[in-house]
């Protein structure tokens, strides 16, 4: 049996982004935040919420991350989809993940914005057999 947990920051971080983990910079916000683009979530709608880091912060990089995950005995794939946005040219979002035995983050996808200003679906699949966060 496969179990799901939906993160879509309408009410707070959710469990998968642990409030300590969230650092500086990073924003939990909607469209009518008066903060520019994106003016709306993937649907279309402006009061729902994402989160977001903006450009002005004047940090280069921000990292978000995850509660620790547990693969089972009999599960050990995770997948993980998200919607993203990047409004800047010289933008990279990376996933990365860090499995409990190491001590690096091993990048496993980025995109460097072919497609500006607009919300991409993505799908991660993991495969674990240790703790790991990404």
């Amino acid at each position: 049996d496969s179990s799901s947990e939906k993160c879509d920051f309408e009410t707070d971080l959710c469990q998968i982004f642990p409030e300590l983990n969230l650092q500086p910079g990073w924003i939990r916000r909607n469209g009518q935040s008066g903060m520019g683009s994106p003016y709306s979530d993937h649907t279309g709608n402006d009061t729902a919420y994402f989160l977001s880091w903006p450009s002005e912060m004047g940090s280069s990089s921000a990292t978000l991350r995850t509660s620790v995950f547990l693969p089972t005995e009999r599960e050990h794939i995770c997948q993980i989809k998200f919607y993203y946005w990047i409004g800047q040219i010289n933008a990279t979002l990376m996933v990365g993940i860090r499995e409990h035995s190491k001590d690096t983050i091993k990048n496993i996808w980025q995109d460097s914005a072919k497609q500006q200003n607009q919300w991409i679906a993505n799908k991660i699949t993991i495969n674990s057999t240790e703790k790991y966060q990404v």
